[in-house]
């Protein structure tokens, strides 16, 4: 069926005439903010402890607008006889908001949930400099990252969580273990056997015995 001539204008009107009879709603902000939906993308923020300073978000970035520095230290060995490691420590990690384009490859790519999505989105400056923010304001911006939603009760649990649930359990077995072995006082332990058998008191002489005197004796 060809179309009806005109039906497109005469779409575009209703929703006009539809929207002349609604109330006029302005929003007041500043003065109050706006509700954001809950996965917005308002700002990256950054939870540095978790960085290891892999360098993916930087190679992943389709802009080249994240910028990492860090150097290399040497941890001691942890037992004795054990051989020293090392580490890749943070110096710089700054994100060039001015070439950003909001496209979360980089958030997406971290293997150790160092990026999230803030829904901030006050940061404008009057200078493009400016837009170039480093760690530390990216880290104030990870308070306003909100938690993320609960799961399914149905669901499974995440291996994570049941790996470490499943750690500090035997964490927690062994030191209740331990104190009990603490707490419990030693058994009194038993003097030991001596070798040697008894001896039995060596048997005495009998007195001697006056000899009955003979009848010659007795005459003599």
């Amino acid at each position: 069926m060809p179309p009806i001539p005109g039906a497109g204008l005469a779409k575009g009107l209703a929703v006009t005439l539809r929207t002349m009879t609604k109330k006029t709603v302005t929003a007041q902000y500043p003065d109050v903010q706006p509700e954001l939906p809950p996965r917005s993308r308002g700002v990256i923020a950054l939870f540095e402890e978790n960085c290891t300073v892999c360098m993916l978000c930087a190679r992943e970035c389709p802009d080249w607008c994240i910028y990492i520095d860090s150097h290399k230290e040497t941890v001691p060995a942890a037992a004795p006889g054990g051989r020293e490691r090392s580490r890749n420590v943070l110096d710089r990690f700054a994100i060039d908001f001015s070439l950003c384009m909001y496209c979360g490859i980089c958030i997406e790519v971290c293997p150790f949930d160092a990026l999230f999505w803030s829904p901030e989105f006050e940061y404008a400056e009057t200078d493009i400099l400016e837009l170039t923010h480093e760690r530390d304001k990216l880290r104030d911006w990870m308070w306003t990252v909100p938690e993320p939603p609960a799961l399914d009760p149905a669901a499974e649990e995440p291996k994570e969580i049941a790996a470490a649930r499943k750690t500090a359990e035997k964490l927690r077995t062994q030191r209740e273990q331990e104190a009990a072995a603490a707490a419990t006082p030693p058994a009194p332990t038993d003097p030991a056997p001596t070798d040697s058998a008894p001896t039995d008191p060596a048997p005495t002489d009998p007195l001697p015995t006056d000899p009955t005197p003979t009848d010659e004796e007795g005459r003599t």
